[in-house]
């Protein structure tokens, strides 16, 4: 495998970015200048993991991968930043990390472990390596999903034993690009930690695939499934899960549409269009601090040392003085993962309702967003060409394992997903994006409705969106709730509105049976069903796979009684 920016290996040192800032209450409508809100924090996490060696590159030794972080450090010295570095095992026995982090001020960085799995700890734990390389990143080898479940509990023994001899103390904070729900839970009960982090939503990306999960922010796991938020406190393991890597809220749900493998859109230093650009740095962060968040705001940015500082080097430099002055001003909060994670466990018994939502995109682009995450459901909504696209709404079910839990990986490959109703990506081709469209039958004709900018504003809970119209007087009022969401219009004439959903021919999805009141679906052998409390469903004539049209003006539709149970 080529070094190239789709490799899993180089796509992160999870610098994670988790930006408690202090919320801003921004009228970017009137213009009002933003007023920092101690009551809704914006947070950056800087997480830096580390790597022993990288086999695929003879030009990345371990002394420049050593000299990677060394830089990390000298960087976020520089600007008097706090961060975690989290260490793989092979890392972790190298005298020159163990010398380097030891020295590290203790109030202000912290230690942790990244829990991919190489040569050196398989073998400790008494276990045969099966790996290419000394570390191979396969899902079956270098990930705990790649083994038994009494075979991850001696892994986890060994590296915590190990860990607490060097540094005098368990870590708490243990981060990977996927952690297995059974590991996790061991992880917690027996070692105490506080947090974790798990890579954004991807599909297919190196391999990997999580998709459809809580966007971003951070959420309580299911006991038996890590990627899946619990429903309930008692069947929840309370350790949140950070998502890692500050991904763009526009873009990189369907970037690279069309071509074999999805794109990377985030705070990644080493991407010239994301985080090592300072044009999309800086409306990245604008968005960040001055756009209305609901509950907190989170982000993660940096990168893996398997990139090397030469690659990272510019982003770097564009990223760390911009949080510095956006903490000197009052819009973030920089912490480590422990101490975000112990905040979290503080404000929340059970996962919270959070949004990231956009009001002003990149120059020379209209699109608008909002993402909205509970412990029920997500939803994104996007404006583009003055019109709104419902892009993607997927259910959580604290009752759907994964298939890890019990059983090893027995391919390369690794998949996480929640339960699909509407996925702008997967069911979606270039010349047909899917999406759920507002629409309306005017002086016989079906139109798209257009309008002007979305106004969101955050109440307890939830969210508000109130969108003027042009093609007709009035506005189309949303509220995006814990339990799911109401559409209601509001203006003086008649309006024959409705949504549509429209994929292409070739997706294949969940529904089975299409009633006024609910859709019965079925997605990985789990039945659920989506309930209309107001509005009527019904499979239209025109072309499109299914109709929401309201009753008495008004949609709504309970997300979050979706009757999950095995088929």
């Amino acid at each position: 495998m080529k070094h190239n920016k789709y490799s899993m290996g180089f796509i992160m040192t999870g610098i994670a970015f988790i930006v408690m800032l202090s919320s801003l209450n921004l009228d970017a409508f009137t213009g009002k200048k933003p007023v920092v809100s101690s009551k809704e924090p914006k947070i950056v996490n800087i997480v830096n993991f580390i790597r022993l060696l990288e086999p695929r590159d003879p030009k990345i030794t371990e002394e420049v991968l050593y000299q990677t972080v060394v830089k990390q450090v000298e960087i976020m010295k520089k600007y008097n930043l706090p961060g975690t570095f989290l260490l793989q095992y092979d890392a972790l026995m190298d005298s020159r990390y163990q010398k380097l982090l030891s020295g590290l001020p203790k109030g202000s960085f912290e230690i942790g472990a990244w829990w991919e799995i190489p040569q050196p700890l398989v073998e400790k734990a008494g276990l045969k390596w099966r790996g290419r390389y000394p570390w191979d990143w396969r899902a079956n080898i270098g990930f705990s999903t790649g083994y038994t479940p009494e075979e991850r509990l001696k892994l986890i023994d060994v590296y915590m034993t190990d860990f607490k001899k060097i540094f005098g103390y368990y870590p708490k904070s243990v981060g990977s690009w996927f952690i297995d729900a059974y590991s996790l839970n061991y992880m917690y009960e027996k070692y105490h930690i506080v947090a974790s982090s798990n890579c954004k939503d991807q599909y297919g990306t190196d391999g990997y695939t999580l998709w459809g999960g809580y966007w971003n922010q951070a959420y309580y796991p299911s006991k038996i499934n890590s990627y899946m938020p619990a429903q309930n406190a008692k069947n929840q393991i309370p350790v949140p899960i950070f998502r890692m890597l500050g991904s763009d809220p526009i873009r990189q749900y369907d970037t690279g549409l069309g071509t074999q493998r999805q794109g990377v859109v985030t705070l990644e230093p080493v991407y010239n269009f994301g985080g090592g650009d300072a044009t999309w740095v800086n409306w990245f962060f604008k968005s960040f601090t001055e756009d209305g968040s609901l509950g907190f705001n989170y982000t993660q940015a940096g990168q893996e040392n398997s990139f090397t500082w030469d690659a990272m080097a510019k982003g770097f430099e564009i990223q760390m003085p911009l949080i510095a002055k956006l903490r000197a001003e009052g819009k973030v909060k920089v912490e480590t993962m422990e101490q975000f994670g112990l905040w979290f466990k503080k404000n929340y018994k059970v996962t919270p309702a959070t949004s990231f939502s956009v009001s002003e995109d990149l120059e020379g682009s209209d699109l608008k967003t909002i993402w909205f995450n509970s412990r029920f459901y997500r939803v994104n909504m996007l404006w583009e060409n003055n019109g709104l696209r419902i892009r993607d709404i997927h259910l959580f079910d604290e009752n759907f394992p994964d298939q890890y839990n019990s059983q090893p990986a027995t391919s390369n490959e690794c998949v996480f997903f929640t339960l699909p109703v509407v996925d702008g990506y997967i069911w979606s081709k270039s010349n047909q994006l899917a999406g759920m469209r507002l629409k309306a039958w005017i002086d016989g004709k079906e139109v798209l409705l257009k309008g002007k900018d979305p106004r969101f504003s955050n109440g307890k809970g939830a969210v508000h969106i109130s969108w003027p119209l042009t093609t007709v007087n009035g506005t189309m009022e949303i509220d995006l709730k814990e339990t799911g969401m109401t559409i209601k219009w509001n203006g003086r004439q008649a309006l024959n509105w409705y949504f549509d959903l429209n994929t292409s021919a070739e997706a294949q999805l969940p529904f089975h049976k299409i009633s006024p009141k609910r859709v019965d679906c079925s997605f990985e052998h789990i039945g659920y069903k989506v309930q209309a409390i107001q509005g009527t469903f019904s499979k239209p004539a025109n072309g499109a796979i299914m109709r929401l049209k309201p009753e008495a003006n008004v949609i709504s539709l309970n997300l979050s009684d979706i009757n999950a149970s095995k088929l």
